[in-house]
């Protein structure tokens, strides 16, 4: 159960970081779920490094949505590079 879990809640932090980045991203419903996802890890990551959160504790869904749109604006410079060259 934890794996769907994970996977619902990372198709709405990727839908809800979606709707707050302007811009189309042509990302499908699996490129979605795995933004959402990365976007808990990385926070994680960050909140353990800041002292905001223990190891082996979730994410705030918060900062997982501020994560994951700090990701689709690389995603959008990495994108834009390879249509210039």
């Amino acid at each position: 159960m934890g794996i769907i879990w994970t996977i619902v809640l990372g198709f709405v932090i990727g839908v809800i970081a979606k709707l707050f980045h302007p811009g189309k991203e042509d990302m499908g419903f699996l490129m979605t779920i795995g933004l959402g996802i990365a976007g808990s890890f990385l926070a994680g990551i960050v909140g353990q490094y800041l002292g905001w959160y223990q190891a082996g504790e979730g994410a705030g869904f918060i900062m997982s949505v501020i994560c994951a749109i700090l990701l689709l604006l690389v995603y959008g410079k990495i994108k834009a590079s390879r249509g210039k060259g």
